[in-house]
C-alpha cells in the first residue's frame, strides 16, 4: 500500500496556492497599490509646486524693473515664496492634519500673492510687452495648469485609497493585514478658491 503523505502534502500546497490566488484576485493588494498611487501623486504635486516656486525670483525681478514702486505687492510675493521654501515638510505630512493644512495654506498664500502681482502688471504696458516677462508669464500659466492637474490626480488617488480603507472588503483587509496604513489627508477648497477668479493676463 502506498504512502498517502505525499498526496496530502500536495493537496495542502494546492489548497494554500488556491487560497492565495483567491485573495490576490479579491482585492487584498488594493490597499498597498492605492497607497503607492497616492505617494506618486503627492510627489507630482510637490514637483509642480517646486517648479512654480523656482519661477518666482525671475518673475519678481522682471516686474521690479518696470514697477519698482509696487513694493508692497513684490514684497508679498517674496515673503510668500520664502515661507513656502522654508517650511520643513515632515515625513508624515499626508497623515498629519496640522502639517498638511499648513502646507496647503502656505501654497494658497503664494497663489494669492502671484495673482495680485499679475493683476498689477496690467498697469504697465511696457512690462506686458517685455519678452522675458511674456516667457515667465507663459511658464507660470503652464505651471498653474500642471498644479491643478497634479492636485486633481492626488485628490482622486486619496479618495480611492481612503474609500478602500472604509468599505468592505477593504475594511476587513485593513484591520487584518494593513492596520499600519492610516487615512490620508486631502486638499480642501477655501471659500476664496470657490469663487470665480478675476485674474487678467
Amino acid at each position: 500500500m502506498s504512502d498517502p503523505r505525499p498526496v496530502l502534502k500536495f493537496a495542502a500546497l494546492a489548497g494554500a496556492f488556491s487560497v492565495m490566488l483567491l485573495l490576490t484576485g479579491c482585492g487584498i493588494n488594493n490597499i498597498p497599490t492605492y497607497k503607492q498611487q497616492v505617494d506618486a501623486s503627492w510627489s507630482q504635486v510637490l514637483n509642480e509646486y517646486q517648479r512654480r516656486t523656482d519661477l518666482v525670483p525671475n518673475l519678481v525681478a522682471t516686474v521690479k524693473g518696470y514697477a519698482a514702486h509696487e513694493a508692497q505687492v513684490l514684497e508679498a510675493v517674496t515673503e510668500a515664496r520664502a515661507k513656502v521654501t522654508q517650511t520643513q515638510i515632515p515625513a508624515n505630512i499626508l497623515t498629519n492634519p496640522q502639517a498638511f493644512h499648513q502646507f496647503e495654506q502656505n501654497q494658497a498664500t503664494l497663489s494669492g500673492a502671484l495673482s495680485r502681482l499679475m493683476m498689477v502688471t496690467e498697469n504697465y504696458p511696457n512690462l506686458k510687452a517685455d519678452q522675458n516677462f511674456l516667457t515667465l508669464q507663459s511658464q507660470l500659466e503652464g505651471t498653474e495648469n500642471r498644479i491643478a492637474v497634479a492636485r486633481r490626480d492626488y485628490i482622486l488617488a486619496v479618495q480611492q485609497y481612503d474609500t478602500e480603507l472604509t468599505t468592505i472588503p477593504g475594511r476587513w483587509y485593513h484591520s487584518m493585514f494593513y492596520s499600519s496604513y492610516p487615512m490620508i489627508q486631502n486638499f480642501s477648497i477655501s471659500q476664496q478658491a470657490q469663487q470665480v477668479p478675476q485674474v487678467k493676463f
